[in-house]
């Protein structure tokens, strides 16, 4: 019944936005990266699906963000259009398709928007990327900004370390949020920063912010499908709740299928297709005559 009913709400819009901000309902987010997964988390009620470029350690098994390109982020986002229909779907401008210029910025927006089918873009970076977001914005592209710690900066942050710790770092983050919020973005994500630093942003912009390991303070939370569930163990950061433990079902469930087949236990009589008695007594007498050589 629940999916029955979730499949009729209304596409999650620029509007909804706004409008879960000011009425103080929080946000969901789930990072997805397939279609399969996206069919569940739209069915399931989510606001939005990132297409995050954390794929490229979730999926691709690298190291980093650092080497997802282009085309492997539409890939992607066009795989979870393809299974949500009233989420909205965010995807994850890859490292180097922004920083640079301005005007490849817009067009890696562009990118995303005509090949990968999402309804927005997210890219890394405060003031310093304002001229960026001003320009995708003026094209006619939601952005969504995020700010604290940047993975396609950990180079330059030292590794994965949290931000804002400091008072100076603290306004600063709150002046990049500013930044982005005039330049025209319609939510920000705050990763891995301070409950008192998140909260007093979030309660002094006009934009939602999109808290991950930032505290209940912010307008909503994301967190990646394969952590939820307990799929992805690679590492396991402090601010993930799994919600399941999906992993030892899925390799009893392996295991059993290759002990099945090992002791031919699978496939049984009801897995097969069989063939008419006569055509069946025809093709055994017939093939012992073909030269099958």
């Amino acid at each position: 019944m629940s999916s029955q009913k979730n499949t009729k709400q209304k596409k999650f819009s620029i509007r909804s936005w706004a409008l879960k901000k000011k009425k103080n309902i929080p946000i969901s987010m789930v990072t997805a990266y397939d279609y399969s997964s996206a069919k569940y988390v739209d069915e399931a009620g989510i606001d939005t699906i990132l297409v995050g470029d954390s794929m490229n350690m979730v999926m691709l098994g690298e190291d980093s963000t650092y080497s997802l390109t282009m085309d492997q982020t539409i890939h992607h986002c066009k795989a979870v259009k393809a299974g949500a229909s009233r989420a909205f779907i965010i995807g994850d401008l890859p490292f180097m398709s922004y920083q640079a210029d301005v005007v490849e910025a817009v067009k890696n927006a562009g990118r995303l928007l005509k090949e990968g089918k999402v309804d927005g873009v997210k890219l890394e970076g405060g003031k310093r990327m304002a001229a960026q977001v001003r320009a995708i914005v003026n094209a006619g592209i939601p952005v969504v900004g995020h700010i604290g710690l940047t993975p396609q900066s950990l180079s330059q942050l030292g590794g994965y370390r949290i931000q804002g710790k400091t008072s100076a770092e603290a306004l600063a983050l709150y002046d990049d949020a500013l930044a982005l919020q005039e330049a025209g973005c319609i939510a920000i994500v705050l990763e891995s920063v301070p409950v008192t630093v998140a909260t007093e942003i979030t309660e002094r912009l006009d934009i939602p912010t999109i808290g991950i390991g930032a505290g209940a303070g912010c307008d909503g939370q994301v967190l990646v499908y394969h952590d939820l569930l307990g799929i992805f163990d690679d590492f396991t950061p402090r601010f993930v709740r799994r919600y399941a433990n999906l992993k030892p079902i899925i390799l009893e469930a392996l295991q059993a299928f290759h002990t099945d087949v090992e002791e031919r236990a699978f496939p049984g009589e009801e897995h097969v297709y069989l063939m008419k008695d006569d055509e069946k007594s025809k093709f055994l007498s017939e093939i012992n005559q073909h030269d099958v050589f």
